[in-house]
């Protein structure tokens, strides 16, 4: 089947992978948050490469291996990029409740942290074995850091520096992963990353986005220097910018959603949908690699491609600056 349209491609870091300005997030596809069967998972995924994507995201925790199954076997005979992550291993033995996990019906499997040089190295070859692949692109670590681990992250961060950071590298330099970085979705872990080690790129999901842009201050400009791209993940900041209560995977405090209505405010005057300002804000700034929203349907994604093609013009983008509504030094076009 013909593509229906060209994206335009960005480079990871100092790597020569090519990566899609637009990927898709296969974390809803795992069962995270959201009810999806198999069957549906695969729609998504078909329409997607039909529609020209080719950069996939996954990672053991979405599903406890469920997203990992999908994309595997949706992926295996096409042309394709993928991510996935490392930091858990999936030991036997269901959850006793897959809500408190944000999981809707997950594989009979529990997560263990680990982000040692053994703990890597298994967590990897176990991605390789559910996603029926023989090999991973971008290998990321995943949710180190102290949003996920509070006080546990000293001891994390304690393993990934003095002996899992070494098996991520020796998998790069063996040519066996084409980049490595972390998945996370706070700034300061990754400060602290680059003073272990030379990363590629980060996956950082809802710190830079049409609602905040704090990476701005101190991460971008140091990702910079090190040569590290970003990902952005979660542009729609866990869904409060289509529409949803959810921010940063909990209910919305009352400052984010008046933020949001202010955002939503100008849009409106401008006939332009806020999650089409939202997909296409992140890649004016030149670090951005690729943006990978999440899907639940086949319309759902149909809607995000739509909303990604729209025209809008630098008039919205000038309002949002005049009104303070995103950080002055955020670019604002391609140009």
């Amino acid at each position: 089947m013909k593509k229906m349209f060209e994206l335009s491609k960005r480079s990871i870091g100092k790597t020569k992978i090519e990566m899609d300005v637009l990927g898709l997030g296969c974390a809803p596809l795992g069962g995270n948050f959201v009810d999806l069967n198999y069957n549906q998972a695969a729609e998504i995924i078909k329409f997607a490469l039909d529609s020209g994507i080719r950069y996939f995201d996954t990672a053991p925790w979405y599903g406890f291996g469920r997203s990992e199954r999908v994309v595997g076997d949706q992926l295996r005979n096409s042309q394709f990029i993928i991510s996935s992550k490392v930091g858990r291993i999936l030991k036997p033995g269901a959850v006793d409740n897959p809500s408190n996990y944000g999981m809707v019906d997950p594989l009979p499997f529990h997560p263990v942290y680990d982000y040692s040089y053994d703990g890597i190295m298994r967590s990897f070859e176990d991605g390789l074995q559910r996603l029926g692949l023989d090999h991973i692109d971008i290998l990321l670590v995943h949710d180190i850091g102290e949003f996920q681990h509070g006080e546990e992250n000293q001891r994390h961060f304690k393993d990934l520096s003095e002996t899992g950071y070494k098996a991520m590298d020796e998998l790069r330099n063996n040519d066996v992963v084409k980049a490595i970085g972390l998945g996370v979705n706070e700034n300061k872990v990754c400060l602290d990353a680059l003073e272990i080690g030379n990363w590629d790129v980060f996956l950082l999901a809802g710190r830079y986005t049409l609602l905040e842009q704090t990476p701005l201050d101190s991460l971008f400009p140091k990702c910079k220097n090190a040569g590290t791209s970003i990902i952005c993940g979660g542009p729609f900041n866990s869904g409060v910018l289509v529409g949803r209560e959810m921010w940063n995977y909990a209910n919305a405090p009352k400052d984010v959603v008046n933020k949001v209505k202010s955002l939503k405010k100008i849009a409106e005057n401008f006939n332009i949908p806020l999650p089409a300002a939202a997909l296409q804000f992140p890649l004016f700034n030149e670090i951005i690699t690729s943006v990978i929203p999440g899907a639940r349907s086949k319309n759902e994604f149909k809607q995000i491609l739509q909303w990604f093609t729209l025209k809008i013009p630098i008039d919205f983008w000038k309002e949002l600056r005049a009104k303070e509504l995103i950080h002055h030094e955020a670019p604002i076009s391609n140009n």
